[in-house]
């Protein structure tokens, strides 16, 4: 089984910066990809960013330029480097894998933007 465990989340004031880390444990194929995707109160989930075990990445348009995602694949762990915050960030961030034509979730981190 695949276990992913997110931490990172808070409080923060639009313009700061958080940075989100998600640890994948269990049977790890070196092929796959992760990422992060976010639900805000109402609103369906949806992708923020994925980047694939050989590095290529892709973003939603509304944070391209502001959150930037990287991993190491060492250590099976995705992060999510999130600047200039702003309220419509404010979300529930799940971590994302898929691998071998399955996908798997994190429990959830609440990122909270004030403005």
């Amino acid at each position: 089984q695949v276990q992913l465990v997110e931490s990172g989340g808070g409080l923060v004031q639009a313009g700061g910066s958080l940075r989100l880390s998600c640890a994948a444990s269990g049977r790890i194929s070196g092929l796959n990809t992760m990422g992060w995707y976010r639900q805000a109160p109402g609103k369906q989930r949806d992708l923020v960013a994925l980047i694939t075990s050989g590095g290529s990445t892709n973003y939603v348009d509304s944070v391209k330029g502001r959150f930037t995602i990287s991993r190491d694949n060492a250590k099976n762990t995705v992060y999510l480097q999130m600047n200039s915050l702003q309220a419509e960030d404010t979300a529930v961030y799940y971590c994302y894998l898929n691998q071998l034509f399955r996908n798997y979730w994190g429990q959830g981190t609440q990122v909270t933007v004030s403005s």
